[in-house]
């Protein structure tokens, strides 16, 4: 009954064969490439960039993307070596499973539950925003009491009602919708860019590192948990500025890590995974840069607006219909962001449930579509609910700092499966190991010291409420944790069936 018990790489490759659990596979390196560069660029690129470098980088901001880049990269190399390794849903979860054991498992799983379930919610009160500002631009209003801060966000509900039913009729077809919009998000994206060099005064770009001067910090509960341990006061602008930025920015990347909760729908998963992951990140650092390029240079960094920096960049130079463009091009942004998000908790939530962590009738899959129906149902309308109920906003850090969480455990089980099993087949290795991992797990838990004190309590709350669900209930009921439990990797096994009515394997 040890809390530290893990599951075989090779009984998580096996459990994908049991009929009841058995998802369709049918996605391609292009699908994964398109699906990770759908959740990683939506409206932030409109509007973080020009933030980033009016408060903290000035131009200078081109150099905290890549700087973020980088730290992201570390990560996704420990991503790609781990979903080509064990390419089974669950992302994060599944690997803490196969590498630290049962309990870190079940935290990283909970803590991408609350990532994915609150950030589709937030993704989606943001896109019904970017809809009412598009629909006011082409004069046909949506009524406030039921738009973005109305008293029920019926526009998010039904994006996400929608969303939802394409999800529960096909991983595949859900991709298809995705690349569509994708491809209209991209296109919006690259016209922007090549527009704004119309309006760019290489003037605008000097000083391209500003000086630096001190910061306006937060106090109380608001500051960041590292200047409120070491009472170090923050400094904008300067070196020090690029790698605050770098640290605001990094949030813009997050989502690659969704693309490897699809790894069991992958059709050849050792090699398009790592493909999926790594171009995407690649994809959407030159895009990041090349905005950030453009609206400094367009705009004095001084007179960036912080709200809708390239948006009203364009204004700046009479331009107005871009606004227009931008806020569709929010909008089909937005609408992949919170389709991804959806597809990635329910593929979580399926891992934890086929383990039995949580109960495991939520893992049916359909006979025909061949996807997680349940499952979908109820993360469709518990995010529905949320999205048009509830007030987010201060709760959106906490989508970081449970993503983060992920990344350090990743990090730190890449190390721990290479020594505990140097015998497993890799198709992709990361480089350096264990040194980059290690680096890896360190820039991270540097960023979410950077979070503020309120979230870390938040964050601790969320995590002692699923200390009490595991000890409860999930360590009870763990498949592994059955007397009748039969270890795919152990030789003394000789048969394997499974009782279908009850969910457990027996000998």
């Amino acid at each position: 009954m040890s809390v530290l018990r893990t599951k075989s790489v090779e009984q998580s490759i096996a459990d994908t064969d049991e009929p009841e659990f058995r998802l369709k596979k049918s996605l391609t390196a292009l699908d994964l490439t398109v699906f990770g560069i759908g959740v990683v660029i939506g409206a932030g690129i409109f509007t973080l960039t020009g933030r980033a470098a009016h408060e903290v980088a000035g131009p200078a901001i081109v150099i905290s993307f890549a700087v973020a880049a980088i730290a992201c990269t570390l990560a996704a190399l420990c991503y790609a070596e781990f979903a080509s390794t064990v390419p089974v849903s669950g992302s994060a979860y599944t690997f803490s499973y196969s590498s630290l054991g049962e309990l870190f498992a079940w935290i990283i799983g909970w803590d991408l539950i609350l990532e994915m379930f609150l950030g589709a919610s937030v993704v989606a009160q943001g896109w019904s925003a970017y809809l009412g500002t598009l629909m006011e631009q082409l004069g046909a209003p949506i009524p406030k009491e039921i738009g973005y801060g109305g008293t029920v966000d019926v526009m998010a509900i039904v994006l996400v009602v929608v969303l939802g039913a394409l999800m529960t009729f096909g991983i595949k077809e859900s991709l298809r919708v995705n690349m569509v919009l994708v491809a209209v998000k991209l296109f919006i994206v690259l016209f922007v860019i090549v527009a704004g060099l119309l309006f760019v005064n290489p003037a605008n770009w000097s000083p391209f590192v500003p000086e630096a001067v001190p910061a306006e910090s937060e106090s109380g509960l608001t500051q960041p948990l590292l200047q409120f341990l070491s009472g170090i006061e923050p400094t904008a602008f300067g070196v020090g500025g690029i790698f605050a930025g770098a640290a605001l920015v990094f949030f813009a990347y997050i989502g690659f890590d969704v693309v490897a909760t699809t790894a069991e729908e992958t059709k050849n998963p050792q090699r398009d995974l790592p493909i999926g992951i790594i171009a995407s990140l690649v994809i959407c650092t030159l895009l990041y840069c090349a905005v950030a390029l453009v609206v400094t240079g367009m705009v004095p960094y001084q007179d960036l607006d912080p709200n809708a920096a390239l948006a009203n960049a364009f204004v700046f130079h009479g331009a107005d219909w871009m606004a227009v463009l931008i806020s569709a091009g929010a909008v089909a942004g937005l609408t992949t962001v919170v389709l991804t998000l959806l597809i990635g908790a329910t593929r979580i939530i399926f891992a934890m449930s086929r383990d039995a962590l949580l109960p495991v009738r939520l893992a049916k899959v359909h006979p025909r579509f061949r996807t997680p129906w349940v499952i979908s149902i109820v993360v469709t309308a518990i995010v529905a609910i949320v999205a048009g109920f509830t007030p987010i906003g201060v709760l959106e850090q906490m989508v970081n700092i449970g993503t983060l969480s992920a990344f350090v455990l990743v990090s730190v089980g890449v190390i721990v499966l290479r020594r505990k099993r140097p015998d497993l087949k890799r198709s992709f290795r990361v480089p350096l190991s264990p040194w980059l991992p290690a680096l890896s797990a360190l820039i991270c838990i540097y960023l979410m010291l950077n979070l503020s004190v309120e979230t870390w309590l938040r964050f601790l709350i969320w995590l002692a409420a699923g200390f009490v669900i595991y000890f409860v209930y999930s360590r009870r009921h763990s498949r592994i944790g059955q007397p009748g439990y039969e270890e795919f990797a152990l030789p003394h096994v000789v048969s394997h069936q499974r009782d279908d009515t009850s969910g457990d394997s027996r000998t």
